[in-house]
């Protein structure tokens, strides 16, 4: 009986003490795994985890608590947990102490807190008074937002309701898409609403992202006295903007303004009462100007001026303006005012849909005084291009191109040449103009291309310009057979009308056999390979086509052989290959006696060597070459050295005299391209005569370097039947150091002994600004470009402006 009243009893205590006590006190309702109750009552000690939960909906899960019933203050520490349904709070910390009497809760240790799931919170020893709903720390702070935004703060208050912040040193960090950072903002102090991205703040710093202007090695920034921020628009007082990177001296160029604005519903940066400042010194005032603001691809309004100076023109002010139409059409108006009265307008249009983009650059030039005329005279300009995807199911590529080139001044690309810029349809060269439509297709087992061409020759007279190609095609195919080798098939014709009333057709196919290499036991490297041309053409007033109607085929047959010898030591790489070619045409050729035709070892060997259209080199030829290599096995120096020359069963006329093919013994081709030393390239190419006492062709090309000199070299001489060229030009860079170098390059023609021109330049570059000096002299003469001498002065402040200034004033 005594045994059971005693498992009786353990059995209450138990349930009272060690399961889980539940109760309200004081507003608190306790559901916490075991409790201790201390000092008559008025101490509760809770362990092994539990939670409280108030009369007005805070929930804390803890680890332990601590309960003074007497002055109403709950501690909780070991993994705190607090839910607030009422005012949608979450908090996580060490420790906190909550004061119901004052609704006051002060957490020690780090604490994150989250708010209406739109910021989370990270922070230290915050104290929270929920009837005011104000959160603050005198310690470092973080808030993200669900955007990505970043605040960091210190000695903060922060009013839970109205989602608002009040704190010192404030750094907010904004984040693209993809969560790499873009800006960074520095705020000594101020008041920041979260909820409408507002505030106002004291001095202030904005670092924009690096590469805002395609430029990593920028530092684009912005700074103020006090800033503010409200619907959109943020007002940075007496603000300082700058790309430069960062100094502990003044940047090279900035812009101190009263008043910087940026609008983002707008997209632009505003400036009022500006001054540009060179290294600190004030060299230009606008009273109000303003540009796109850095997230802008395309928005409309005026782009980076330029001034620049032409010899012809004097000076020039260009200023362009972009004008966004609509999400695929935009226009840049591109007005440039010359000195010396001339006003260009310029615009290009771009178009781009699914399946087309369309290009034109148009324009006028106004007051233009020809020095050949000397009579005030319009110039007009028209580039375009339009490309159309005809997206043909069973072609890869399926393209229509058009484009067009017209001028109504033979000389206008090369005066306005640096007028014009890197314009992408501007013409490549500036005596020929080309108008074309092509279409392009692409399939798996050929390709082929077809369309019509205009060429216009600025140098000859109205009646002889025009070349007139309609129409044109070319057809390529490839494949094999049984493995014996690769055949290449190709067809290509063309109409072709010059001067005025010359007129030429021709139809060519043509079949390339390469078979595979053969080695011996011996080790020989054998190939056989052919060149079957047949060529279709009919001609009117042309010396060469008949105008009867004429179909001719003619080959060529090669046999190809080598013997390449190898040797490796520990130092070097070494190869030796003797190597020749027999090739034998049985048919005549056309006559290219006089077409101007230089070969070298890089194609000698190659089976339609003399690159010719409509014929192919006539009667039996032997080649023989020899190729020498050594190359270092530690690093990059060698020597490489080829020769090479032809032998002929007889002389055959027809054959480009300039070649020496057509003699029976051709003259001895060589190369020679070696890296001995570390700072020295040098490149040698030579056509010897057979009596070996004769060059009638050197061309040398060498590249040297010493510390901070570097030193380039051109020599072309070309003689007897091979030419008359005589052609030197130099170029020599000097780096003073990383940021100075002193550049010269001329060019002289030997054979008039005229030096074309001397160039000498100063440059002085860092990452945001380059300046120079140039001094050019040039000896070219063509109708409106005559000889002369410049001394300018040159400064680009990127992204900002080009400005150029002769202080020569032509010094002529």
């Amino acid at each position: 009986m005594k045994n059971k009243l005693i498992i009786i009893l353990v059995f209450i205590i138990n349930n009272l003490f060690e399961v889980s006590y539940a109760n309200t006190i004081n507003e608190f309702n306790f559901d916490i795994t075991e409790i201790e109750i201390l000092e008559n009552g008025n101490k509760f000690l809770g362990k092994k985890g539990g939670t409280v939960i108030t009369t007005d909906g805070l929930k804390i899960n803890a680890n332990n608590f601590e309960f003074n019933k007497k002055e109403n203050i709950l501690v909780a520490y070991g993994k705190v947990e607090v839910f607030d349904s009422i005012k949608n709070l979450t908090l996580f910390t060490d420790k906190l102490k909550y004061f119901k009497n004052i609704e006051k809760i002060v957490s020690t240790g780090k604490t994150l807190a989250f708010f209406d799931s739109k910021y989370s919170f990270e922070t230290k020893n915050v104290s929270l008074l929920r009837n005011e709903d104000k959160l603050s720390s005198k310690y470092r702070g973080l808030i993200k937002d669900n955007e990505g935004t970043t605040y960091e703060f210190e000695n903060y208050v922060y009013l839970v309701k109205e989602e608002i912040l009040k704190a010192n040193d404030v750094l907010i960090s904004l984040y693209k898409k993809d969560k790499q950072q873009t800006d960074l903002i520095e705020l000594k102090n101020g008041f920041f609403d979260l909820q409408n991205k507002s505030f106002v703040a004291s001095e202030t710093k904005i670092s924009l992202d690096k590469n805002t202007f395609d430029e990593s090695e920028n530092d684009p920034r912005l700074s103020g006295v006090s800033s503010r921020s409200s619907n959109d628009i943020t007002i940075i007082e007496k603000g300082v903007f700058t790309s430069c990177k960062k100094t502990d001296g003044c940047p090279p160029w900035s812009i101190e303004s009263r008043l910087i604005k940026h609008d983002k519903q707008k997209k632009q940066i505003i400036y009022d009462h500006a001054v540009l400042r060179l290294y600190d010194f004030p060299i230009l005032y606008y009273p109000k100007f303003f540009h796109p603001d850095p997230s802008v691809k395309r928005q409309s309004g005026f782009l980076k001026p330029q001034f620049n100076n032409s010899d012809i023109l004097g000076s020039s002010l260009y200023l362009p303006y972009f004008k966004a139409i609509s999400n695929n059409k935009d226009l840049t108006f591109k007005p440039t005012l010359f000195g010396n009265g001339t006003f260009m307008i310029q615009n290009e249009f771009r178009s781009v849909k699914k399946f087309s983009s369309f290009i034109t650059d148009f324009g006028i030039t106004k007051d233009y005084k020809s020095a050949t005329s000397n009579k005030d005279k319009s110039i007009a300009h028209f580039f375009s291009n339009y490309n159309l995807d005809l997206n043909l199911d069973k072609f890869f590529e399926s393209e229509l191109n058009l484009s067009i080139e017209k001028i109504n001044n033979d000389n206008f690309l090369k005066v306005f040449d640096n007028n014009l810029g890197d314009n992408v349809l501007k013409p490549q060269n500036s005596d020929i103009l080309n108008s074309n439509l092509e279409i392009t297709l692409d399939h798996e087992k050929y390709n082929l291309t077809g369309g019509i061409s205009v060429y216009e020759n600025l140098q000859l007279r109205n009646s002889d310009r025009y070349q007139y190609i309609l129409p044109y095609y070319n057809f390529n195919k490839n494949f094999s057979y049984n493995g014996l080798g690769a055949f290449n098939f190709t067809s290509d014709g063309n109409n072709n009308l010059s001067n005025t009333n010359i007129l030429k057709s021709n139809v060519n196919n043509n079949l390339e056999f390469s078979s595979n290499d053969y080695f011996t036991n011996a080790g020989f490297q054998n190939n056989l390979n052919f060149f079957l041309k047949n060529n279709n053409t009919v001609g009117k007033n042309d010396s060469v086509y008949k105008s009867s109607a004429q179909s001719e085929v003619t080959g060529i047959f090669e046999l190809k052989s080598s013997f390449p010898l190898y040797k490796i030591d520990d130092k070097y790489g070494y190869s030796l290959t003797p190597k020749i070619s027999l090739r034998a045409n049985p048919t005549d050729m056309k006559n290219y006696s006089n077409s101007k035709k230089n070969l070298s070892t890089s194609n000698l060997f190659n089976i339609n060597r003399l690159g010719l259209g409509d014929t192919l080199e006539g009667g039996k030829s032997l080649t023989i070459g020899l190729d020498y290599n050594r190359k270092s096995i530690v690093n990059d120096k060698f020597i490489n050295l080829e020769l090479a020359t032809v032998l002929r069963d007889k002389i055959n006329e027809r054959i480009p005299s300039s070649s020496t093919l057509n003699k029976k013994n051709s003259h001895i081709f060589g190369s020679l391209e070696t890296k001995l030393m570390d700072n020295l390239n040098l490149n040698y190419n030579f056509m010897l005569d057979n009596d070996l006492k004769t060059l009638d062709y050197n061309s040398i090309s060498a590249n040297f370097s010493i510390n901070n000199l570097v030193t380039t070299f051109n020599f072309i001489k070309e003689k007897g039947v091979v030419g008359n060229s005589d052609i030197f030009e130099n170029g020599i860079t000097y780096n003073i150091d990383t940021k100075n170098n002193l550049k010269f390059a001329t060019r002289r023609n030997r054979e008039i002994n005229l030096t074309e021109f001397y160039d000498l330049i100063y440059e002085y570059k860092i990452d945001c600004l380059t300046a120079g000096f140039k001094y050019r002299k040039t000896y070219y003469e063509d109708r409106d470009l005559k000889p002369n001498e410049d001394f300018l002065f040159t400064i680009t402040l990127f992204p900002l402006t080009t400005y150029e200034y002769d202080l020569g004033q032509n010094i002529n």
